[in-house]
């Protein structure tokens, strides 16, 4: 923040030094840290783009706007390098004091509003792997959109209308012969998880298809039924469906991963969404009914005079199919239209659950149950998708269907948060419990299959990953009770698995190692977590022996750090000071492994010094409290950090 701030003044009044001098306007000024500290802390080329208009050699305007420049206070001063480089040098004692103030602080509300759909598992059985990753870079952008000061809308969008939930339904009622009593009883027994028994029935009515593929049948009229909502099939359906996801939000609370609202698909359909959604396109001439060849009897999306689709082999797309029932891409430009507040809001809601903190998740209603009062959802300025890679072409014609009704601004903030699979490394999968075949093993990572029942549950993941962390504290490390060690285990899991879906590129398939997410040596979360609690325990250390730290907030301005920081201190004060523009590079890329990658870029600066310049036998007082200061500046950083990708702080490593 402090950053941000000089960074600002600084280029207001290099663009008034310019217009003073040259009497040229400029609407930007590039300023950033120079390949080394020597060279200072930030430097622009702004001579060097003027020297056409003003005529003038860049090393000579760079040394006019210099003199006389006005510098912000925590700005000692301004050099001229090179061929006209204007390089500015902060002083450090002061930024650190005042950047030590900052950190942490609550970002300044920009009133923009952004929805995050993120998570969507479809509600036919137990959570896999595969979904974390969505859930984590859901929950993750979100935390870092709202350290911008974004207004945040976090929605989990469940399809329990679809072609899973029907199958999950047929199985019960043809394959075990099970309706709504039986069904409910099941979801009451705790002897067996529900979730992980939809996990097996559903492979096992898609194993039944194979065989009897005439079965097929049951599929489509469960499916018909559901989607009308007609009789004790589609009240079975919607109780499997609220049921699994109930289980879905344990798994995902495990991570820290909450919603504020839940949108149902049955709901948009009984509320017409997409009926007004398809008279707008009808209206606006984008979609028309094929007379004949093969999309006879459907309503088209003309695309082919796009130019995002041009050079498709078949650019056009189905809305509604000749049997009238509409495709999932219609449904989504309906949903679209809400999510930006251009169809109207017309949902009920009521509560879905609380969390310990009284924080209601809400859900969608058609029944006439909703409650008064309830909040406003919708109405986004901005609106994320996190949808996998394989959904890239149907969130194009999301994206253009607002474009083709006229809303161009919408279109272009409607955005595809797109990643690759998780698959497994072939030494968890076996961990864990998957018949790897010989020839397999070799393999950089297996594919899973949830339609064959061939995956891992995200909750026995997170088990095994809690378990070899309690191993690890037990053999190395265990100087708590049993309830503590088990909280701890929790914490270092929580951070394997959050670090691992990061730290990879969003276009890079991950194959999942428990062993090395676990490790607390190299990229990994645990380490993050070692290198933060070390910190810790020097000042523990410190009051121990009975020497005061000084870093609370009525004590920094009494700090006697001195004038000067080296160059090893200084250098975590300003990494740890860029964390902001990290924040915001991971939103605009929507890279977020820049996030993880600034993390553990930091805390291997910090052990470098730490091991340099140790803090605790330290004779000096003053070279002492220097270097608490610059560990404290490292700990508040990370614990800011952690905040944002969803990282517990242990108390104890």
């Amino acid at each position: 923040m402090i950053l941000e701030q000089i960074t600002d003044q600084l280029s207001d009044a290099i663009k008034a030094r310019v217009l003073t001098l040259f009497g040229i306007p400029i609407d930007r000024v590039v300023l950033q840290a120079p390949p080394r500290l020597a060279m200072g802390d930030l430097a622009t080329p702004v001579a060097m783009e003027l020297a056409k208009q003003a005529r003038k050699a860049p090393r000579q305007i760079a040394e006019a706007i210099a003199s006389g420049l006005e510098l912000p206070v925590a700005v000692s001063r301004v050099s001229v390098e090179g061929a006209g480089y204007l390089n500015f040098h902060f002083d450090r004692r002061l930024f650190t004091l005042e950047f030590l103030r900052a950190i942490g602080a609550p970002p300044s509300a920009t009133g923009h509003r952004v929805t995050v759909e993120h998570t969507n598992i479809n509600p036919n059985k137990a959570a896999h792997i595969g979904h974390l990753r969505n859930a984590v870079l859901g929950d993750t952008l979100i935390r870092c959109l709202v350290a911008l000061g974004n207004h945040v809308e976090r929605q989990n969008y469940i399809d329990d209308t679809g072609v899973q939930v029907a199958d999950v339904v047929v199985g019960f009622e043809r394959l075990l012969g099970e309706g709504i009593a039986e069904v409910e009883k099941r979801i009451a027994d705790p002897s067996v998880r529900f979730d992980y028994f939809c996990w097996d029935l559903y492979a096992r009515t898609g194993q039944h298809y194979e065989k009897h593929p005439e079965a097929i049948e049951w599929r489509k009229e469960t499916l018909h039924r559901i989607e009308k909502g007609e009789g004790e099939t589609a009240r079975l359906g919607a109780i499997v469906a609220k049921a699994i996801v109930t289980r879905h939000l344990e798994t995902a609370l495990r991570l820290g991963i909450e919603y504020d609202v839940l949108v149902k698909e049955s709901d948009i359909i009984r509320q017409r969404f997409w009926d007004r959604a398809f008279e707008l396109l009808k209206t606006s001439g984008s979609v028309v009914f094929e007379e004949e060849g093969k999309h006879k009897g459907c309503w088209v999306m003309k695309l082919a005079d796009s130019a995002e689709f041009e050079g498709m082999e078949e650019p056009d797309k189905i809305l509604v199919r000749s049997n009238g029932t509409v495709t999932y891409v219609g449904k989504d430009i309906a949903y679209q239209l809400w999510k930006f507040g251009l169809i109207g809001d017309t949902f009920a809601y009521r509560e879905f659950r609380r969390y310990d903190d009284g924080r209601i998740v809400w859900e969608t209603t058609s029944e006439g149950d909703g409650i008064e009062g309830a909040p406003h959802f919708g109405g986004a300025q901005s609106v994320y998708n996190v949808i996998d890679v394989r959904q890239g072409y149907l969130q194009k014609i999301v994206k253009e269907g607002l474009r083709i009704l006229g809303h161009q601004t919408e279109s272009e903030r409607s955005i595809h948060f797109s990643y690759e699979m998780v698959a497994l490394s072939p030494a968890t999968a076996k961990a864990l419990g998957v018949d790897v075949k010989p020839e397999d093993e070799q393999k950089a990572y297996l594919e899973m299959s949830g339609r064959k029942g061939l995956g891992v549950k995200a909750d026995d993941m997170l088990d095994e990953l809690e378990a070899k962390a309690r191993e690890k504290i037990s053999s190395e490390r265990s100087t708590g009770s049993e309830a503590d060690d088990a909280k701890l285990a929790r914490q270092i899991a929580i951070a394997a698995l959050r670090y691992f879906m990061l730290k990879y590129g969003r276009t890079k398939v991950i194959a999942f190692d428990v062993n090395e997410a676990l490790s607390f040596e190299g990229d990994s979360g645990p380490y993050l977590q070692y290198s933060t609690v070390r910190v810790g325990n020097i000042f523990r250390k410190m009051e121990e022996r009975g020497v005061d730290p000084m870093l609370g907030k009525s004590q920094l301005d009494r700090l006697a750090i001195g004038e000067e920081l080296v160059d090893d201190m200084w250098q975590i004060v300003r990494m740890s000071a860029d964390t902001d523009n990290v924040i915001r590079r991971a939103v605009e890329t929507l890279e977020l492994s820049l996030v993880t990658r600034h993390a553990f870029d930091l805390a291997q600066t910090f052990n470098s010094f730490y091991h340099k310049f140790p803090i605790l036998n330290e004779k000096d007082d003053a070279e002492r409290q220097r270097r608490a200061v610059v560990a404290e500046v490292f700990r508040r950083t990370m614990n800011q950090i952690f905040d944002l990708v969803g990282i517990p702080m242990p108390d104890r490593m």
